[in-house]
């Protein structure tokens, strides 16, 4: 069993080499000849690599991938992450790139070489301590396969052993990193016991003095206390042994970086500190674990409120134990866990744990990564049933551990957090609502992109904005973030209210200036005079109302009018002809406010006329529309028009065509259409009887005059009967 007690470290010498002998004679005790004699040619390979390459203490630089190796077999790791450790910076600083690693060691080896590799490139590209976390969560996501991870923390911790050699400011920013970034991923991975090494090293490492201080502290106010660890140890399985248990007592001590911790984060002083004793018991099926939990709170008394039950309900890395506090000898409180064997396993090396596989599963079914990980994945099945509780682990630790966010750097590099199938418009809006707003294009890893494209762990995302540009409702199709959509939202229902009120102020201005009147010879407090009466917000509020088509520009103008004039109260009413009114002039690019009927499509050119339609604003309809003529006697809904001289804008006109069938006649319309230089919108047939269809056409065109020539291409097509311009 593992036994814990406080790491002291001297970092003046780098740690003694292990020989590829003494490695693979520790492979033989789990792994087949076959798969040894694999990973012994990975370090040669890896040594010829390297040939002339030194590290920092004089070392040749293969020392390290061999004790990277070592560390990954102290966990029993399979052949293929093992091979990977030897070769990992394989890579990264020798000639030798990703697919002669594959045709030397198969692809897998390969992916997870590269993997780690990635992992280097991109590290702590932001040093900002805020962004320690977010990279704990990318170096998860983009490990597809996660020994990539293993691998990874392995190198680290050799790393950490061998920090004498570096000079004092690398070595504290080498140990923050790890206190940061792979201590917690350890954690999260349920890898107790490298993470506790990684706390310890990095703790001496940072604050050598303070380690110092608080050891020769604990020594002063305990004494021995491997003594006092050793009769409590003895107490506890006397009393089991009574009762009848096996099991395995473990004392152990709570290590330096834990302690100190606790009492920076809590303020508490050495003496507060609860936990400075601490023991496992291990045994053999889960019902032991509660038998035992009785005896140990007849032994010494159990401090209320501290028993934890994480075997009911594990913790999100997978960890499983009942904890429990007791007053021990002298009063000096000890923690106490119980815990099953394949909890221990667990609970000391997390998920590594399940990459052993058993001498009948040596070579799995399928060589990938994806077999591979869905063995693992059964495992941790199987441990949380024999628990009898939920998955929670499984929804925690997957093969791609955020399969619902992605992390991308922004140019500066930091990093942003985004749910999966976001978009660059999603992290525009992310960084800034104005630049979300003014966003027009994006670069991904600095090429072009479409604003749609999914974006994926690591990449680096650049957005074009230009002054002036606006969101596209259509972003709405594919944006994911409740931001992003909330804020095209917001911005086009704000440019519809800014379009009513400057067409409502344009409709006002229109009907004063038929009483020979403007908007600026009024005074102010007749304005405010008329939000008023009307029981509006303000006069912007009224404006907007009369482009919405919720208030009749001329009835307010009137009483704008009589509101300054007492003598013309009289005429409140009266409502001269809409033709004596001067024409609003309409140049088609409007918006929202100003929309062309379908039911007589008018285009430049056509004698039109505006009906107020609330929410719609003002509909233009021809003359001659049977709809407009039917509202002339509702005068106050009609507002005169006329086409500005310079429109430059499609507009749409339905055409109806009767020709005789032909094969590929429709084909022959287009292209003469597509010809005129129009564009198709709609297309739709209607058989009158065997030799004859009619086929409607909605195209867009520029005016009359555009019009005209291209009805006399189709009519100069011999299968043409008939066409005319269609009004309902």
């Amino acid at each position: 069993m593992h036994q814990y007690s406080f790491f002291t470290f001297d970092y003046s010498k780098p740690e003694p080499a292990q020989s590829i002998d003494a490695l693979t004679r520790s492979l033989a005790d789990y792994l087949p000849p076959l798969q040894v004699n694999q990973i012994k040619r990975a370090y040669y390979y890896a040594e010829q690599a390297h040939e002339g390459q030194n590290r920092r203490s004089g070392e040749p630089y293969v020392t390290h991938p061999l004790a990277v190796a070592g560390i990954l077999s102290n966990m029993r790791m399979d052949a293929q992450s093992l091979m990977a450790a030897m070769l990992h910076d394989v890579i990264e600083d020798t000639a030798i790139n990703k697919p002669d690693l594959s045709d030397q060691f198969g692809e897998v080896v390969a992916e997870l070489v590269d993997g780690v590799s990635k992992l280097t490139r991109i590290e702590f590209q932001s040093k900002a301590e805020q962004q320690a976390e977010n990279f704990q969560k990318m170096a998860l996501a983009m490990a597809k396969d996660i020994r990539v991870i293993l691998v990874k923390l392995a190198d680290r911790l050799h790393n950490m052993r061998t920090l004498g050699v570096l000079p004092p400011p690398k070595r504290r920013r080498i140990a923050r990193e790890t206190l940061e970034i792979y201590a917690p991923i350890a954690q999260r991975l349920g890898m107790h016991t490298l993470r506790v090494e990684f706390e310890d090293l990095g703790f001496q490492a940072m604050h050598p003095m303070r380690a110092a201080r608080i050891r020769k502290a604990i020594k002063n106010r305990f004494g021995d206390r491997k003594k006092t660890i050793e009769a409590i140890r003895q107490n506890i399985e006397n009393c089991l042994d009574e009762e009848g248990h096996t099991a395995q007592v473990v004392g152990r001590e709570k290590h330096l970086y834990s302690i100190y911790n606790k009492m920076r984060n809590k303020r508490k002083s050495l003496r507060e500190i609860l936990d400075l004793y601490a023991f496992r018991i291990v045994v053999d099926s889960v019902d032991t674990c509660y038998r035992v939990l009785g005896c140990v709170h007849s032994l010494y008394k159990p401090v209320p409120g501290q028993f934890k039950d994480y075997i009911a309900i594990p913790k999100a890395n997978g960890y499983q134990s009942l904890h429990t506090v007791l007053f021990g000898m002298e009063g000096v409180p000890i923690e106490i866990q119980i815990r099953t064997h394949e909890m221990e396993e667990m609970a000391n090396n997390g998920i590594a744990a399940h990459w052993l596989y058993k001498s009948s599963e040596q070579e799995p079914r399928g060589n990938s990564s994806h077999a591979r990980a869905r063995q693992w994945v059964q495992g941790l099945l199987e441990m949380q049933q024999r628990a009898g509780d939920s998955l929670e682990f499984i929804e925690n630790v997957k093969i791609d551990l955020f399969p619902d966010e992605v992390y991308v750097f922004t140019p500066r590099g930091d990093i942003m957090e985004l749910p999966a199938g976001a978009t660059a418009v999603d992290f525009a809006y992310a960084v800034h609502s104005d630049i979300g707003n003014s966003c027009v294009a994006c670069r991904i890893n600095r090429r072009l992109a479409p604003l749609s494209e999914p974006l994926q762990s690591g990449q680096t995302v650049e957005v074009i904005t230009t002054p002036g540009a606006q969101p596209n409702p259509a972003w709405l199709n594919f944006v994911v973030t409740a931001k992003a959509r909330s804020g095209i939202r917001h911005f086009l229902k704000h440019q519809r209210k800014t379009e009513a009120v400057e067409l409502g102020k344009r409709m006002l201005e229109r009907a004063l200036a038929s009483m020979e009147t403007s908007l600026d010879e009024f005074e102010p407090h007749h304005l405010d005079q008329l939000v008023e009466v009307l029981h509006t917000k303000s006069i912007e509020s009224l404006l907007e109302q009369i482009g919405m088509g919720n208030r009749v520009a001329y009835l307010t103008a009137r009483q704008l009018l009589n509101l300054r004039d007492e003598r013309h109260q009289d005429d409140e009413n009266a409502l001269p002809a809409a033709q004596s009114r001067q024409a609003m002039v309409i140049h088609g690019t409007e918006g929202f406010l100003v929309n062309f009927a379908r039911c007589c499509y008018p285009i430049p050119g056509d004698h039109i006329v505006g009906i107020v339609s609330s929410e719609k604003g003002v509909v233009v309809h021809c003359e001659s529309c049977h709809n407009s003529i039917e509202l002339r006697n509702e005068p106050e809904r009609v507002v005169p028009l006329t086409w500005a001289d310079d429109i430059d804008r499609d507009f749409s006109v339905e055409l109806k065509v009767e020709l005789s069938k032909q094969r590929g006649i429709i084909a022959v319309l287009a292209t003469r259409v597509n010809g005129a230089d129009a564009s198709i919108e709609k297309i739709s047939v209607e058989d009158e009887n065997p030799k004859i269809s009619t086929i409607h056409l909605v195209i867009g065109v520029r005016s009359r005059v555009h019009l005209a020539s291209i009805m006399r291409r189709i009519r100069n097509i011999p299968a043409v009967i008939k066409v005319e311009r269609e009004k309902h």
